[in-house]
């Protein structure tokens, strides 16, 4: 099981993301809770990045949205650093 590690920018964009899209929560909920038990679970299709970003990887939450991703997967250890659309 993977430990999640929540920092005060992320938990602030989360915020604002939830904030303008409230009926994403229980998808956003079950993303997390998922990524935790299972972050190689293929209904997250976790992916690394390409280009200034590819030190990151990212996990849907659906088809528009995902959770970008810090992922030292040697300890087990997920930071999510940002949240939003594809773009």
């Amino acid at each position: 099981m993977s430990k999640i590690i929540y920092t005060e920018s992320y938990i602030k964009r989360a915020i604002k993301f939830l904030k303008k899209h409230p009926d994403l929560e229980k998808q956003y909920e079950k993303t997390l809770k998922l990524l935790e038990i299972n972050p190689h679970h293929p209904s997250l299709r976790l992916h690394q990045l390409k280009g200034k970003l590819s030190n990151l990887y990212s996990v849907s939450i659906n088809l528009s949205y995902r959770i970008k991703l810090d992922f030292i997967i040697e300890d087990e250890i997920i930071i999510p650093i940002d949240v939003g659309n594809h773009e």
